[in-house]
This record gives C-alpha cells, sequence and structure tokens, in this order.
C-alpha cells in the first residue's frame, strides 16, 4: 500500500470537496495524511488528534504560518517552516510511514522540501500563482517527478522547468448531477425563461452582460445562485430589478434542483483572472444537466467546447447567443452530458493512477 503525504492548499470539506480532496481520496491502494493549511493565524486545530475520514485517509492541520513571512527574515522564515515540518514528520512517523510519495499543490511547499523526508514527489497546479516569487514554483515544478497541469496554458508555463508534465483537467462529482425526476421548483410560480449562474459572487465576477441582458429583456428571468463574498460593483444594481433572483448560497445537494430549473446556464469572467483557461468544475456540472450555456470569453481566448457552448465575447453578443440557447434545437443535450461524464472524477484518477505507475510511483 502506497504512502501519500497531501500538502493541500484548502480544508478537507465534507460539503464541497475540491480538486485535491477529489483526487487523493479516489486513489487505490493508498494510505494518505492529508495536511490543509491553518485558517488564520490563531486557528489551534493543529492541537487536534489527526480525523480519520476515509478508511485511508487522515486529515491533519497545520500550525499556523505567519504568511507571507518575507524570505529575507531568514531566522522567522525558517522557524515557521521547521514548525511545519517537525508536525508533518511526527505525524508521518506515527503512522510508519517510510519515504512516502509527496503530494504537493501550492509554490510556497517548496520550503518544505529540504525538511521532509520522502521518496518522490508530485507538483498538482490548477491555478496561476500570480503574486509570489516566480522561483518558487519554478524550483517546485523541477524537483517534481511528475507534474499535473489543469489547463494547457498552466502547461505551458511551467514547460521551462519539467519534461514531466501531464494535462489533469479539473472535474466532476458526476452522480450529484445526473438526471432525476421528479425534482422540487425552487422557483415556483415564476413562468419566465430562467437564465442562471451559480457560484461565489465575488467583487471581481463581473456581472455587466447579466445587468444589460436584465435591464433588456425584462421578460427573461435571472439567477445568481451563491454566497456574496465581497461587494461586487453590479450587484446593488441588479438586486433592485424584479427579474433577477439572488438566493443566496445553498446547500451542494440543492444545487442540482436550482441548474435543472434552469433555460441557460451561465459562465461569467473575473476581472481578477484575465484569461484564465482553466475549466471550471462550474463548467462541467452545467453540462452534466445537458442544459444550453453561454459563456463569456476574453478577447483572443481560446473557446472551450465550441460545439457544445455558446461563447460571447461582448455583452451584446451575449444577448444574442441566450436568445438563441433559448430557442436552441434539441439534439445537443446529450454531446453535453457525454463531456461532463468524461470528465468524472474517476475516471481523471484513472489518469493519474496510469501516470504515477507509468512513472514508478506507485
Amino acid at each position: 500500500m502506497k504512502q501519500i503525504l497531501c500538502m493541500a492548499s484548502e480544508p478537507w470539506s465534507t460539503s464541497l470537496p475540491g480538486r485535491t480532496q477529489q483526487l487523493i481520496s479516489r486513489l487505490r491502494d493508498t494510505q494518505v495524511l492529508y495536511f490543509s493549511p491553518a485558517q488564520s493565524t490563531r486557528d489551534q486545530a493543529f492541537r487536534q488528534k489527526g480525523r480519520q475520514v476515509r478508511p485511508n485517509v487522515t486529515v491533519y492541520t497545520l500550525p499556523p504560518i505567519l504568511f507571507p513571512i518575507p524570505e529575507r527574515y531568514r531566522f522567522f522564515f525558517g522557524r515557521a517552516w521547521n514548525r511545519a515540518s517537525h508536525f508533518i514528520q511526527e505525524a508521518a512517523a506515527r503512522k510508519g510511514f517510510v519515504e512516502p510519495l509527496l503530494w504537493t499543490t501550492h509554490p510556497r511547499q517548496i520550503h518544505l522540501l529540504d525538511r521532509l523526508e520522502y521518496g518522490a514527489l508530485v507538483y498538482d497546479c490548477d491555478k496561476a500563482w500570480d503574486g509570489l516569487p516566480p522561483h518558487w514554483e519554478g524550483s517546485l515544478a523541477q524537483a517534481a517527478d511528475v507534474v499535473f497541469a489543469a489547463s494547457p496554458q498552466l502547461a505551458d508555463r511551467l514547460s521551462p522547468c519539467s519534461s514531466n508534465i501531464a494535462l489533469l483537467p479539473n472535474g466532476i462529482n458526476l452522480p450529484l448531477f445526473q438526471p432525476s425526476n421528479p425534482r422540487p421548483d425552487p422557483l415556483p410560480g415564476v413562468t419566465a425563461p430562467i437564465f442562471g449562474w451559480c457560484g461565489a459572487i465575488r467583487a471581481g465576477l463581473d456581472l455587466s452582460p447579466v445587468l444589460l441582458a436584465a435591464q433588456a429583456r425584462p421578460d427573461w428571468g435571472f439567477l445568481l445562485l451563491g454566497p456574496v463574498e465581497s461587494e461586487n460593483p453590479f450587484l446593488h444594481r441588479l438586486d433592485k430589478l424584479s427579474n433577477v433572483f439572488l438566493p443566496g448560497a445553498r446547500p451542494a445537494t440543492e444545487v442540482p434542483d436550482w441548474l435543472y430549473r434552469c433555460d441557460v446556464l451561465l459562465d461569467l469572467l473575473r476581472e481578477d483572472r484575465p484569461y484564465d483557461d482553466v475549466v471550471s468544475p462550474r463548467l462541467y456540472e452545467y453540462l452534466a444537466t445537458g442544459k444550453p450555456v453561454v459563456t463569456m470569453q476574453w478577447p483572443g481566448q481560446v473557446e472551450q467546447f465550441p460545439d457544445v457552448v455558446y461563447n460571447a465575447h461582448d455583452p451584446d453578443e451575449f444577448i444574442t447567443l441566450c436568445a438563441h440557447a433559448l430557442e436552441e434545437a434539441p439534439g445537443f443535450s446529450h454531446r453535453r452530458m457525454d463531456r461532463a461524464a468524461a470528465a468524472a472524477w474517476p475516471r481523471r484518477v484513472e489518469e493519474v493512477e496510469r501516470i504515477l505507475t507509468t512513472a514508478g510511483l506507485l
């Protein structure tokens, strides 16, 4: 049974498992110690015993790191990472880990490499880590036996640092979004066609196409499902419109009901992630419903799934494509669902296992 030390960049979640959790928890014949970062400098969860969340997965919270500590303050910088590495080594020793596979997910984890004992190294890159010293990620990719990249752009970015890069897009928890009848109606009494977005409403989420469409087409309804995490400049005006629905966050188990309630699903741009070519789990969830999907694209961006997704490049085209999507001829739904099925997390894990086995790491 292969032993894995997983350095996650997010906490373990029972309701919204992220990419790392989806991959690690599905690897067969493995024993995993999953280390998540502290949620604040006062987080004392590291004092608790590890939680066994799967028969083969134990979860720990690392001691808080006052991050970012500039590297020039070598004493404090080194002491913080020494504390984290000692915590990891002690947990690994209690579980009898010997030369485990070290699974990393964040450039800052480069500072653990010289402080931990491991037999092989994987770096899973699922986003562009802008704002960090570039040599952190470059050194991590260079040291890794295998690098997984969530998009072609990320793979190109890391290619000067590694010749062992494998493309591994995001995936979907497919059973949650399988068609089922009957489904509850979360918008009873609403007869207008519904155009829906699902996800956190952050300050950088560009809602201008939705505002323009909602103002131009009062006979259409627009659903913005998700938590409002920070002030968005368009949200106040949208909230005043009678054809815009803002139900807030909903449990993950209810999200499919809301998506199936929509006639067309929307994917929008984030100003803080220009030209991001990582396919979000959200888009795979949309495809799983078979519903028409209209997305906004950056100028010059390569279109994602052009055969099953309507890609708009400006707000006026967005409205036009929304109208086309609403009148779509039958036959595309199954093609979208096939795209989603191909991205199911078990299939992604099969690819991971094949690559790591070929490399002699599993």
